[in-house]
């Protein structure tokens, strides 16, 4: 029935496009399985992870132009309407990630989430484009839009939210997970594992903020979305064909009742005191435990009181309400530990949340035209930022980390903190280099070059270097070992409450601005005032990084216990291995 609904050109442009995208989706593996020494999840697993987010990139960088010019919403509402779907899109997978790691395990839900972005997502988007009833209305006939085709557009992109909120949290913790952290030169090679993986996504954004948005923009969004879907279901078959290659870690229960676990007991004992010797506090031994032992440190010792053993209660080492391990009092600190940190991450998120809004209608706003024959798509230019983490990373990881391994003696380099804090130092330059361009823009507007974005784009994406990377390391790294589908979700919600926070931000700056004369975000973008938003931002950056220095500088990392035959004797910067 689809076949009929598209014209013959569509379809041999979209098998064009489908064989093109695959070429580009061979080579991405290749280079993968080469940069991390042919382990055999990083072919099937980026073939997936590239499919998915080709995907959303391709939809969200042009969403606020198909929700301003088809669905005729104005600037405001349509920014707003992009950071709930991307703010929804990035914190699912905190469900997602607690159901993985308390029950499925990760490959079943990559598996079943995949299949439900897939079936309901993709598929139903699909549809809008094609089906008579469920298209959108041509707005030279229609004064209005087409409610029913803007009720299924909006379902299938929640769809796409409820298939990510499985498949992201654990893909990229599944791939993690099959380097073997006991292994000296696999906890090497699993240092640069999300830097390379980053490095595979970032051509997925060029693929999808390119390819696709000319697409959307010069063929039709039917025939993007018919891609998409193709290429998906392709990308599900290829990940399930490495099935009998993977190494597999079994969900452990409940993550979060082991911390309740610790705190009952904490306050339990809360008129105990702490022993000297930490010998003393409670721990088993490592064949009685599944996963690493983890040694004691000296922060909010009160959660210590919880492994003090009791001469009154015989039988409190069968009660791990009323006795806990050093190991799960660790695990608890860890994730306290993660609060402050998380919350001064928040910035990255809000800037990441311009770069597919505010700046792309900048984009549309100013000379698009490469050459008389040639436009590019407003979206198209977010590629730029592609090209700043994939110009970052390979430097990063090549030539920065060897040389600071040699002059530090720490395996990751620079520690994973001093990283982030890199990134939100380049979040500072954007906005205010942003501000300077916008200045700029609405002084010229339409005889000013797109290109005077770049640079912006560029900075964006060299601050994703460090930022946004060092970030997935972290929650991958920093919290316990059974609860890293959910650390990889922590991640991701940075990005999600990041656009929700974005979005708050325009409201408040509408309401406040607009009662003291013009507003800095009016209905289009030439009305606008965006540089003292961008200003703004710059200066809650600022102040945001101060913060986040002096929470660093006092954070304590994970300390593992590793046996002799286990150490090499250095550093990880991320985890401190103890004998």
């Amino acid at each position: 029935m689809m076949a009929l609904l598209i014209s013959k050109a569509e379809f041999l442009f979209v098998l064009q496009l489908v064989y093109g995208k695959l070429l580009s989706l061979s080579s991405v593996s290749i280079y993968f399985i080469w940069a991390e020494q042919s382990n055999p999840v990083s072919m099937f697993g980026a073939a997936i992870e590239f499919s998915e987010r080709v995907s959303y990139f391709g939809i969200a960088a042009n969403l606020i132009s198909y929700l301003t010019k088809v669905i005729h919403e104005d600037l405001k509402t349509a920014a707003k309407n992009v950071n709930y779907w991307t703010g929804t899109t990035t914190l699912m997978p905190l469900i997602g990630g607690f159901v993985a790691d308390a029950y499925t395990g990760r490959f079943p839900l990559v598996l079943f989430s995949s299949l439900v972005y897939l079936m309901q997502g993709l598929s139903l988007l699909t549809m809008s484009q094609y089906i008579p009833n469920l298209k959108a209305c041509n707005r030279k006939i229609c004064p209005k839009p087409k409610k029913l085709h803007e009720v299924v557009f909006f379902l299938a992109l929640y769809c796409i939210s409820l298939g990510t909120g499985g498949h992201k949290p654990c893909l990229e913790s599944f791939g993690a997970d099959q380097f073997d952290e006991d292994h000296v030169l696999e906890r090497k090679k699993k240092m640069s594992f999300f830097n390379w993986w980053n490095v595979a996504l970032c051509f997925a954004l060029l693929f999808g903020a390119t390819v696709i948005v000319y697409v959307q923009d010069f063929v039709s969004w039917g025939a993007a979305s018919l891609i998409l879907t193709i290429l998906m279901a392709l990308s599900i078959i290829a990940f399930y064909v490495g099935n009998p290659f993977y190494r597999y870690r079994r969900a452990q229960g409940n993550p979060l009742k082991p911390i309740l676990q610790v705190l009952v007991a904490a306050i339990r004992k809360r008129n105990l005191s702490c022993p000297s010797n930490p010998d003393l506090l409670y721990e088993v031994t490592k064949d009685k435990f599944q996963g690493r032992l983890l040694c004691n440190t000296s922060r909010l010792r009160f959660l210590d009181k919880a492994s003090i053993i009791e001469d009154t209660h015989v039988d409190q080492k069968e009660n791990p309400w009323r006795l806990s391990t050093v190991t799960r009092v660790e695990e608890t600190k860890l994730i306290i530990n993660i609060i402050p940190i998380w919350l001064t991450s928040l910035t990255t998120g809000i800037c990441v949340a311009q770069g597919s809004t505010l700046f792309v209608k900048q984009a549309a706003s100013m000379n698009l035209k490469l050459s008389d024959n040639f436009t590019i798509p407003p979206a198209s230019v977010s590629s730029a930022a592609a090209f700043g983490t994939i110009i970052c990373v390979p430097i990063y990881d090549k030539i920065i980390v060897p040389f600071m391994r040699k002059v530090t003696g720490n395996e990751r380099g620079i520690s994973i903190l001093r990283r982030i804090s890199i990134g939100l130092t380049f979040s500072i330059i954007l906005m205010i280099v942003a501000a300077l361009i916008e200045a700029k823009r609405l002084k010229m507007q339409k005889s000013m070059s797109v290109f005077w974005l770049v640079p912006q784009y560029l900075i964006l994406g060299f601050g994703d270097a460090f930022s946004l990377v060092g970030l997935q390391e972290y929650f991958y790294d920093q919290v316990p070992d059974s609860m890293r589908s959910l650390g990889m979700a922590l991640y991701l919600s940075v990005i999600g409450v990041g656009s929700f926070l974005s979005s708050f931000l325009i409201t408040i700056v509408d309401h406040v601005t607009k009662k003291n004369g013009k507003s800095w975000i009016g209905k289009d973008i030439n009305s606008s005032r965006l540089d003292k938003f961008y200003w703004m931002l710059a200066v809650i950056n600022a102040l945001n990084l101060c913060v986040y220095i002096f929470l660093a500088k006092r954070y304590t990392y994970k300390s593992v216990h590793l046996t002799n035959n286990e150490i090499d004797g250095s550093k990880s910067g991320g985890e401190e291995m103890m004998p």
